[in-house]
């Protein structure tokens, strides 16, 4: 599967470097698109700096008749004429938002208004068929719910008071002075986790950047976040982290890992005491398990959101909107509503440990609150935290990610069962390198892997995901089909320093 990193989904899949990333690969000017067919979701783009998006008025509706008086009323059609057809939408349904409440309208959706006269035969006015009579009655029925509600309040108000003008209220019983939530509540974990979230502010040189979301790795000020949220200040411009008491902080790059989409920073200053977020173990995560996603949806600092872990080991192919920078991961995948500006921030159990970076969501399509960015469809996907914690310890001890490699190059367009070895396009020492871990254990260009680790590879994209869950050195069973007769052999990965 390929994802855009928290934004619109992309018209085609990114394109993608060669699987992983290798010396045999590193030749090659372009990287192929991913798969035919698979869905493609994109990066959460950095938001726009908060004040700066454009809203919308909402007009003011026009107060309802008073009570016991007739409702404003169009005149009705002609006998025999048919009322004149909805100008929104199929049998005027959806409505557009009236200037006018509906039920206290002639002419709305639905039919004529509430009262509307009979015609010449006495009969009503005939009403359209469809669910606009439907949403006309109920509001109808609310009006009239809600006058003989008041007047029979009214009537034992006054009963009540003998006569007196005062007002009846009734409190909620046993409400505690100090209200206070358990620990493990939501509350209690979010309350907890907060102060440890950060919103980032990344401006590069000419102006341009946006908003994302970081979180408190260790006490020395190393905050962890998504490459694609800090890419645009990398080059001499300007980042900022702002924790949830409103203090701001200058921070800088310490390390970048593209192809793994995650990046660690340092605060300039840090401030004492800080708290880091404790880090749980997401190998350990089960579908079904509750989530807490903390961030700044488009710009709107410090949200909380939550859901279940909806599926793990989610191959994802991720990408900045351009399909010349992608990001793979083995996501978890969750329905807590992420969006963009969720970009890096943590995706918590329940006990409220990290067990992941938010990092992209797959989008129905273009459109959507501020500039036509695409929202939440319940598809959010994070980097596992096992994964992210290998890479930042490598950045911040080297300022540099090492990958693990198997030292091919693959067909990411290829219509097969699995990932196939590119035939062509380089010579076959530079499709599989014969000294690398592919080429030790036996491959050749035209080889099929269809198994990795013990588990089934569909695609390119789905190869280099799993692939980078392991670490260089680690021994891996792999897979292959040659003339449609499968091998599996024992493979130890090699590795590959910094992003090509």
């Amino acid at each position: 599967m390929s994802t855009e990193n928290e934004g619109t989904a992309a018209p085609t899949p990114p394109a993608a470097p060669s699987v992983p990333p290798a010396p045999a690969s590193e030749t090659q000017d372009g990287a192929p698109a991913p798969a035919v067919g698979e869905p493609v979701t994109q990066q959460l783009p950095p938001t726009p700096a908060p004040g700066t998006e454009p809203t919308q008025q909402i007009p003011p509706a026009q107060a309802p008749p008073a009570y016991g008086q007739a409702p404003a009323q169009a005149p009705a059609p002609a006998y025999g004429q048919a009322p004149a057809p909805a100008a929104h939408g199929a049998e005027g349904w959806p409505p557009p938002p009236p200037t006018v409440p509906a039920y206290g309208a002639g002419g709305g959706h639905g039919g004529g208004a509430w009262g509307a006269p009979l015609t010449a035969d006495g009969a009503p006015t005939p009403k359209p068929k469809g669910r606009g009579g439907l949403v006309a009655g109920v509001l109808v029925a609310a009006l009239l719910a809600g006058g003989i509600g008041g007047s029979v309040g009214y009537w034992a108000a006054e009963r009540s008071n003998n006569g007196g003008t005062g007002s009846t209220t009734i409190s909620a019983a046993n409400t505690p002075k100090d209200l206070k939530r358990e620990a493990g509540s939501i509350a209690g974990l979010a309350a907890g986790a907060l102060p440890s979230v950060v919103t980032i502010e990344a401006s590069a040189g000419d102006g341009e950047g946006g908003t994302g979301t970081g979180f408190v790795y260790d006490q020395q000020g190393h905050i962890l976040t998504n490459n694609h949220v800090v890419a645009s200040a990398a080059n001499g411009g300007k980042l900022f982290a702002t924790f949830s008491d409103g203090k701001r902080y200058d921070a800088e790059v310490v390390g970048r890992a593209q192809g793994y989409d995650v990046a660690v920073l340092k605060l300039k200053t840090p401030p004492a005491g800080l708290k880091p977020l404790p880090l749980g173990d997401s190998d350990k995560v089960a579908v079904g398990d509750s989530t807490i996603a903390i961030g700044a949806p488009f710009g709107l600092s410090n949200t909380v959101t939550t859901g279940i872990v909806s599926a793990k080991n989610r191959p994802v192919a991720s990408g900045d909107g351009s399909g010349s920078k992608n990001s793979y991961m083995s996501a978890l995948q969750t329905d807590a509503s992420i969006n963009p500006g969720n970009s890096g921030g943590p995706l918590l159990d329940g006990r409220g440990a990290v067990i992941g970076i938010n990092s992209a969501i797959q989008s129905a399509g273009n459109g959507g609150f501020g500039g036509g960015q695409a929202g939440s469809i319940g598809l959010g996907f994070a980097i596992p935290v096992n994964q992210a914690k290998n890479v930042a310890e490598s950045l911040i001890k080297t300022g540099k990610p090492v990958y693990p490699v198997i030292s091919v190059s693959v067909d990411l367009q290829a219509k097969s069962e699995g990932a196939k070895i590119s035939e062509q396009g380089a010579a076959a020492s530079e499709l599989v390198d014969p000294n690398g871990p592919a080429g030790k254990a036996g491959l050749k260009p035209g080889d099929v892997i269809t198994e990795f680790g013990g588990k089934p590879v569909d695609s390119g994209p789905t190869l280099i995901s799993m692939i980078w869950t392991y670490k260089p050195g680690d021994t891996v069973k792999l897979t292959y089909l040659r003339g449609g007769k499968p091998t599996t052999v024992d493979i130890t990965l090699g590795s590959r320093v910094g992003d090509k």
